[in-house]
């Protein structure tokens, strides 16, 4: 299964499927649709209104990468359950990064 990300000249996107409403804030690892593709899955505990579980998904994705909030934006699939979130950075030394807090596939 490959990586949930993609690398463009501003960092890396990544794919995430959010579940909201959730009893905690946490990145589960990589998940699998029924074409394929593969998606980051994510829980937060905020409600998806007005932009809560967006935002909250923000901030976790910034804290599990280690960087801070403003590096971190929505950028696709605002009300969608299947989102992008643009990282700024370098390519190369983000997607290093979310391999490595993945681990071993």
């Amino acid at each position: 299964m490959g990586l949930p990300l993609r690398q463009t000249a501003q960092g890396i996107e990544l794919r995430v499927r959010l579940t909201p409403r959730s009893a905690f804030d946490r990145v589960e690892g990589i998940g699998s649709a029924s074409d394929g593709s593969t998606h980051l899955a994510a829980r937060v505990r905020a409600a998806p209104e007005k932009g809560a579980a967006n935002e909250a998904l923000e901030r976790l994705v910034a804290g599990w990468l280690g960087l801070p909030a403003r590096d971190v934006t929505l950028t696709g699939g605002a009300t969608a359950r299947v989102k992008t979130v643009s990282v700024t950075g370098n390519p190369e030394t983000l997607a290093a990064r979310v391999s490595s807090l993945l681990g071993p596939e």
